[in-house]
């Protein structure tokens, strides 16, 4: 089957199904609950999985050994709602949906101490745990015999916590590790990775081409696991705690070019992507098939989210959409060959520009926010209740509810137009970004500096500086305005979430995580 997550316990294994979100287990302690979730977690003979819808988490497992293995409390959980879930040895640690974390289970060595702030990640080992900050830092608790809990200063995307060593992956790629080094578990082989995922006395990490492992060598039976369906695998056994002995190589075939991502839009509940292949991705909810009626095949150049819908732009200029068709948002999808189009967040309308600049747009036709407009255009996006298109001559206009101002006649040459919920902005030629309409959570305010493109989602904008970073801001429940740490290519803010391409070309995702239209990584 397909999957969209894995973890792997003490003796056994849970995976999420992509599918449907239910949760297979296999080996000791695997009676998972039934239901969709949207994290999973397995433990030393227990598990812990995120619910979809509400963030609540479950945990369950099994007697074993002669005795109740669940006598701490770590199967009892706090509630509220959670984005993700890490379980440890007797102990389990989970991320709010407010960046906060809580822990539960054995106390003893302040293993479920868990620090204060806002968190984007976390990981829990066999007697501590680890997670990083908003500003990319690492902080660990718990046992520190071995300096496990000593995390290193500086940026990380990902951390993981081990059995007594831990391993982060820095901003530049490297992966660094602390805390046990008896068989160079911590001893992290150099290159760039993606992730890294720390075992009992190995670790091993994700780059953009294979995987690579380092520490026991019984633990690790693969010096370097090519990409799968690759060619090119060595056979290679394990032998003493020594070395391995090889076996017969077979034909290299030329190194395949490492799929990415290179377009993103994130929607109401669900988000879309375009893989470097030019085939669709999306994830989240499925309640009016935003998922389930997807393009499978052919090559896309553009792709729009709106609230329960998606429209996308196939290489050839045809357009194609899917998702809810309440107002025939889906039904309506001009023919013809388009360049553009723009369905925002909370929008049940999609607009999209023809090769010769004329602006149509179908769906929700209330208040005139899909009437015909005039003149060549460049760039179309729509809003809640209104639409913005950018003039072939740098001139914005828009149409539609203009009841705060969200589709006022703005002034001055912009090179990028993105309408909000009850709010519009325009980033000038100048890089600067000028924003109207309702200034609810302080949504237009006139922000500092220079950016090269920016998103505007339901009560919250994102933009990108020319320096990889993104800033947020606006109403910040949730985490939408907490940005991950990293260099970024492109940023999309939704009506409760934001999702941005990463320079290696992963998404990261953060805000309002339920339905897991937000993952804190997404690789194709």
């Amino acid at each position: 089957g397909r999957y969209s997550a894995v973890s792997a316990g003490e003796w056994h294994n849970c995976a999420i199904r992509r599918e449907d979100g239910g949760i297979v287990c296999w080996g000791r302690d695997s009676n998972a609950p039934s239901g969709a979730f949207v994290d999973v977690a397995a433990g030393w003979h227990f598990a812990c999985a995120v619910r979809e819808g509400g963030g609540a988490i479950e945990c369950w497992g099994t007697s074993a050994l002669g005795r109740n293995v669940l006598d701490y409390g770590q199967a009892e959980p706090p509630e509220g709602a959670f984005s993700a879930v890490s379980a440890g040895y007797l102990h389990a640690c989970g991320l709010r949906e407010s960046g906060e974390i809580a822990c539960w289970g054995r106390g003893s060595f302040g293993r479920t101490d868990a620090l204060g702030g806002v968190f984007t990640q976390l990981s829990s080992g066999t007697t501590h745990s680890c997670a990083v900050r908003e500003n990319g830092s690492v902080k660990c608790w718990g046992m520190n015999n071995y300096g496990q809990s000593n995390a290193p200063s500086g940026v990380f995307t990902q951390v993981s916590a081990g059995a007594w060593h831990s391993c982060g992956v820095r901003e530049s790629g490297a992966v660094e590790c602390w805390g046990d080094d008896e068989y160079d578990q911590s001893n992290a082989s150099p290159g760039r990775y993606l992730a890294v995922s720390s075992g009992m006395r190995h670790s091993c990490a994700l780059s953009p081409t294979g995987a690579s492992c380092w520490g026991r060598r019984d633990e690790r039976p693969l010096e370097t696991l090519p990409p799968a369906a690759s060619g090119g695998v060595t056979d290679v056994s394990s032998g003493d705690e020594g070395g391995t002995t090889p076996g017969t190589p077979t034909p290299t075939p030329p190194t395949p070019t490492p799929t990415t991502y290179t377009a993103v839009s994130a929607g109401g509940f669900h988000t879309c992507a375009i893989r470097s292949t030019g085939t669709l991705d999306c994830w989240g909810r499925d309640n009016h098939r935003q998922l389930t009626d997807m393009p499978t095949t052919g090559s896309f150049t553009a792709v729009s989210a709106g609230a329960l819908h998606t429209c996308a732009l196939r290489s050839d200029g045809a357009i194609v959409c899917w998702g809810n068709d309440g107002d025939r948002q889906v039904t309506d999808a001009p023919t013809g060959t388009f360049t553009a189009l723009g369905s925002g967040p909370s929008a049940s309308h999609t607009c999209a520009v023809a090769s010769g600049g004329a602006v149509s747009c179908w769906g929700a036709s209330g208040n005139g926010r899909t009437a015909a407009r005039t003149g060549a255009f460049t760039a179309v996006s729509a809003g809640q209740l209104h639409s913005c298109g950018l003039r072939s001559t740098g001139a914005i206009h828009c149409w539609g509810v203009n009841t705060v101002g969200q589709a006022a006649a703005q002034t001055g040459t912009f090179s990028t137009i993105s309408a909000g919920q009850l709010h519009s902005c325009g980033l000038r030629s100048t890089g600067a970004i000028h924003c109207w309409g309702a200034n609810t959570n302080g949504v237009i305010a006139v922000q500092t500096g220079t950016f090269t493109a920016f998103s505007a989602g339901g009560l919250h904008n994102c933009g990108l500086r020319a320096t990889g970073a993104i800033h947020c801001w606006g109403a910040s429940s949730g985490g939408r305005t907490t940005v991950p740490a990293g260099s970024y290519t492109a940023v999309s803010a939704g009506h409760e979430h934001t999702c941005g391409i990463k320079t290696d070309g992963t998404i990261a995702c953060w805000g309002v995580s339920t339905y897991g239209r937000a993952p804190a990584t997404r690789s194709p």
